[in-house]
């Protein structure tokens, strides 16, 4: 089953997608609430929703970022991945041994997710704009500290995630050691809409992986491809390490990082030491395909100047005085 949700007659629903119309779930169900029902019960009220109505058209709807997410994990589960863009961003060549103890992630912005065909707005003070192409896993349950057994129990279904990067931004900011900020959440975008785990349990190799091709173009041309079984880790054990002395519930989505062998252009820029191919202009449509789930694609744009902040307060430290001497 494919979940959808979408604008139509100046109303915003979430439905079923089949044979190029959507038909709306019963109720005012919204994406999130159907995904709480869990993966079995949101199958039969989508067989409810197919037999309910004749649906409209897709090509009459405004297809929407399927749902608001609870929380956005995105990890780094792929080796080649890695290795390109830490030379891109801070010159150092291949990969951290730390990245082999666990597979890592940071969190990034719910807020600011937009859909297929949004326009994309890179910071105006960014120059170096960049996709990432990426799969990501939607939970239907959650829990504390789960095995890898039940982590794939809380399993609902699959989108597509680009994770888009202003470079510039990111590099500046990831020398202070904590981790992209600016440099990733003014948008990401999910879409074209949720596709429920047991569709895509016919690519599932004997490792657990799934063996889906997934591609990036910009303006119809192919910048790099890779399959996501190339992955380090299964989507479960990610989601196992996400919950650990920790929490997940229904609705979080958690990325699979950016694929390899183009999957970014940082990645290309790291191995040939050179801005080739160039950074993403105002104009540019990029999309971003995955075998099983679909095609999803958005135009850069650049949003307005933010207003400026002061500037750091410079302290002499050693002239620092403690609360008690400043009031005895």
């Amino acid at each position: 089953m494919r979940i959808a949700t979408y604008h139509h007659d100046g109303v915003q629903r979430a439905g079923v997608v089949s044979r190029e119309r959507v038909h709306p779930f019963g109720d005012g169900l919204d994406a999130r609430a159907v995904i709480g029902h869990g993966l079995e019960a949101a199958l039969e009220l989508g067989a409810d929703a197919l037999a309910a109505s004749a649906g409209v058209e897709l090509a009459d709807v405004r297809l929407l970022a399927p749902l608001a997410p609870a929380s956005v994990r995105d990890f780094v589960a792929f080796e080649e991945h890695v290795s390109g863009v830490r030379r891109s961003i801070d010159g150092a060549g291949g990969v951290p041994e730390a990245w082999f103890d666990a597979p890592t992630f940071y969190f990034t912005n719910p807020h600011t997710i937009i859909g297929p065909g949004d326009d994309v707005l890179f910071p105006a003070g960014c120059a170096a704009r960049d996709f990432e192409l990426e799969v990501a896993v939607v939970l239907g349950s959650g829990g504390t500290s789960l095995t890898v057994e039940q982590a794939r129990g809380a399993v609902f279904g699959y989108t597509i995630l680009n994770d888009w990067s202003a470079r510039d931004l990111q590099r500046r900011e990831m020398q202070v050691s904590l981790g992209p900020a600016k440099g990733k959440d003014f948008a990401g975008t999910l879409g074209p809409w949720i596709v429920t785990a047991d569709e895509l349990e016919p690519y599932r190799d004997d490792a657990g992986f799934l063996d889906l091709r997934c591609s990036v173009a910009v303006n119809g041309v192919e910048i790099g491809h890779d399959l996501l079984s190339n992955m380090g880790w299964t989507f479960e054990t990610m989601i196992a390490y996400a919950s650990r002395d920790s929490r997940v519930v229904a609705g979080d989505v958690l990325g699979s990082g950016t694929v390899g062998n183009g999957g970014c252009l940082a990645e290309l820029w790291g191995r040939s030491g050179a801005q080739t191919p160039p950074p993403l202009q105002p104009g540019d449509l990029v999309t971003l395909t995955v075998q099983g789930i679909g095609s999803l694609s958005n135009r850069v744009a650049v949003g307005p100047p933010a207003p400026t902040l002061p500037a750091v307060r410079q302290r002499d430290l050693a002239q620092a005085r403690t609360c008690s001497e400043r009031h005895p």
